[in-house]
């Protein structure tokens, strides 16, 4: 049996269920607002030529920054999602500070919330407080071992790219007494 969690394994862990579990969801239902899916193929087929389908506003600072706490629509609401759901896809630890994660938990249920309606929010409720059990450990496992390897990974691309930049700075060398040479012998 694994050794317990520590609070900010939990965290993290926390944060992707809602993040890769709860919020596509979430999107979904607002997706099927403004497009219900019995009407889908013909509204595609209708507008087959325009990029943008739906009135949705951007966030004042566009859709790859993390939207102003005012912001609330679902513009912004989307783009808090995606910010978060990046900032969790390039973490580099398993682990996530508790201010951290209170500050994107509150986010992203917020914008859960207003996408997914009281269902939604309810569901981020129940996830906040939940047990994680034996499936939620090994899940936690499998993301340690990932990072390993990927850190191990990253340490033989370091060693190499040194190798190569040694064998390039020997070419060079090894060029340039090429050239003098060569231009010594041609005066000869």
């Amino acid at each position: 049996m694994m050794a317990p969690l520590l609070e900010e394994e939990e965290n993290y862990i926390r944060l992707a269920l809602l993040l890769k579990g709860v919020s596509p969801r979430a999107v979904r239902t607002f997706f099927d607002k403004e497009f219900p899916p019995t009407y889908l193929p013909s509204t595609l087929n209708k507008n087959y030529n325009t990029l943008n389908l739906t009135s949705v506003n951007q966030p004042i600072n566009g859709f790859d920054c993390l939207p102003l706490p005012g912001e609330t629509t679902p513009g912004p609401d989307l783009a808090r999602i995606k910010w978060y759901r990046n900032i969790l896809a390039h973490h580099d630890s398993n682990t996530m500070p508790t201010g951290d994660f209170n500050t994107a938990w509150t986010n992203v249920v917020d914008a859960v919330s207003r996408l997914g309606g009281v269902p939604m929010n309810q569901e981020c409720q129940e996830l906040k407080v939940k047990i994680l059990d034996q499936s939620n450990q090994e899940i936690m496992l499998e993301i340690k071992q990932s990072q390993e390897e990927m850190k191990e990974l990253r340490r033989t691309m370091d060693i190499e790219n040194s190798t190569i930049r040694e064998n390039l700075r020997d070419l060079q060398d090894s060029h340039s007494t090429l050239q003098t040479e060569h231009s010594s012998t041609t005066k000869s």
